[in-house]
């Protein structure tokens, strides 16, 4: 049974959400860089650094107000080590009515929907953030 990175990285996320927990580790890796950036550009997370030695991305997530309401409402794995999905650029799902993003891994790397439809690119569903 292999590790799935992307599962491991949601589940911390969440998990810090519930818990309201400002800083997240996750193993830095080429995948969790470009989901990171791509929850950075579209506002989910405040920033995030690369430790040096250890390997590891700290994400500083973002929350607003006094009672700590996280940007992040909802984070979803959609395709699976063992149940693959993919999609071409028309059928990609708009979650929320455009509100929140799908993350895709394509053949010109990871990307949002929107930038997916734009670019008529299909590929694997990895996660839906709003």
């Amino acid at each position: 049974m292999g590790n799935d990175i992307i599962a491991s990285m949601i589940t911390s996320i969440r998990n810090a959400n519930s818990k309201k927990i400002k800083i997240v580790q996750i193993p830095a890796t080429n995948t969790t860089r470009a989901i990171a950036k791509i929850l950075l550009r579209e506002g989910f997370i405040e920033d995030f650094t690369n430790k040096q030695n250890a390997n590891i991305l700290v994400l500083n997530l973002k929350y607003q107000g006094k009672k700590k309401k996280s940007y992040i409402t909802t984070l979803r794995r959609i395709s699976k080590p063992g149940l693959r999905i993919y999609s071409n650029h028309k059928e990609i799902p708009k979650v929320l009515g455009g509100i929140g993003i799908v993350i895709l891994s394509t053949s010109g790397g990871i990307i949002t929907d929107r930038e997916a439809r734009q670019k008529k690119i299909g590929g694997e569903l990895l996660c839906y953030i709003w």
